[in-house]
């Protein structure tokens, strides 16, 4: 498949369908080669990104479930349960924060931007070799206490998402995608 039919075709598999095995060392290196190489105005690497393999994984699914429990105390013992689960959902788990550089003349929104394009590059990249993979951010990555955990300042930095990485259980379903007359327009509109 080339380049075009690959982005043309390009679908994140659920979370759920996601399982054993993962990206080794040497494929994740290549995955993380690519994720960096985005548009970065003023070569500020305005991001960065963290690796969770299964150790990582259960000790922020353990956090998650306490800090779950203290934000929602009429909790079930499932709803507890799927919080721990959480960050478990598939072999491996990318963390991508922004650590944006206030007071710069490269903007804010520019540098939370590529932070993006990082998120958007491990998909394409985990995706065109083979992997199985989903950018989510979900509640964890809006929680203050998530951020310090991770090591980050909730001050300045962004969690602008959490990639799962693994092999596919069946083939996702194609979704709806948006008719390019109700999302493109020309401008100036001609007659």
């Amino acid at each position: 498949m080339n380049t075009i039919e690959f982005l043309l075709s390009r679908r994140s598999v659920s979370v759920k369908l996601i399982t054993e095995p993962g990206p080794d060392d040497e494929a994740l290196d290549r995955i993380l080669r690519i994720a960096t190489r985005v548009p970065d105005h003023g070569k500020l690497t305005p991001w960065r990104i963290q690796v969770l393999r299964k150790d990582g994984q259960a000790r922020l699914g353990d956090f998650l479930a306490g800090r779950f429990t203290a934000r929602h105390p009429d909790a079930n013992e499932k709803q507890v349960a799927f919080e721990r689960d959480r960050p478990q959902r598939a072999p491996l788990l990318l963390v991508v924060t922004a650590k944006v550089r206030k007071q710069h003349k490269i903007p804010e929104l520019e540098q939370i931007l590529s932070g993006g394009a990082v998120c958007h590059n491990i998909l394409l990249a985990a995706l065109a070799e083979g992997w199985a993979a989903n950018w989510i951010t979900e509640w964890p990555a809006y929680d203050d206490e998530v951020v310090r955990l991770l090591g980050h300042d909730p001050e300045t930095d962004r969690i602008l998402g959490f990639l799962y990485l693994g092999t596919a259980a069946e083939a996702p379903d194609e979704r709806p995608r948006p008719e390019l007359s109700d999302v493109v327009s020309r401008w100036p509109q001609t007659a």
